[in-house]
């Protein structure tokens, strides 16, 4: 594992990373961190290769079943409160977009099929994916130790 900096009155400590908040953490929010990293992995993974190719398709069905597992396990994580946030808007956008996009992918209407998958990457995943690190988060805790 690696490890971060904590500069506080001078001070430097060193917080090791630490897999035991999100094994403490419910099944739902267990499976929802792991499809979203499997996505992002999978989604830099199609990023940098070549398009159009049959492993192309298959990381995209991946990638595809990935995102709507991560929207779909959503559903069951909420708040102390028990409700749901604004982030859970993100979720009927996912579920609606990932069809829409592998349809204009089978219509070969490619720069539509891009900016809508570039689109989810980036805001379903990528933006959103960022807030679960700030202090108070789940994910914040196994990377920063906050």
């Amino acid at each position: 594992m690696g490890a971060y900096v904590n500069v506080q009155h001078m001070h430097i400590q060193v917080v090791p990373m630490t897999l035991a908040p999100l094994l403490a953490a419910p099944l739902p929010v267990q499976v929802h961190a792991v499809a979203a990293l499997g996505a992002l992995l999978v989604g830099l993974a199609q990023l940098a290769g070549r398009k159009g190719r049959m492993a192309h398709r298959v990381l995209g069905w991946a990638w595809v079943a990935l995102m709507a597992t991560v929207a779909l396990t959503a559903l069951g994580i909420t708040g102390a409160s028990g409700r749901y946030a604004w982030i859970h808007l993100m979720v009927p956008l996912v579920l609606t977009l990932l069809p829409l996009a592998v349809l204009r992918a089978r219509r070969h209407q490619v720069p539509h099929h891009r900016n809508l998958m570039l689109g989810l990457f980036l805001g379903a995943l990528v933006i959103t994916g960022a807030f679960t690190l700030l202090p108070g988060r789940i994910m914040g805790a196994v990377a920063f130790g906050w």
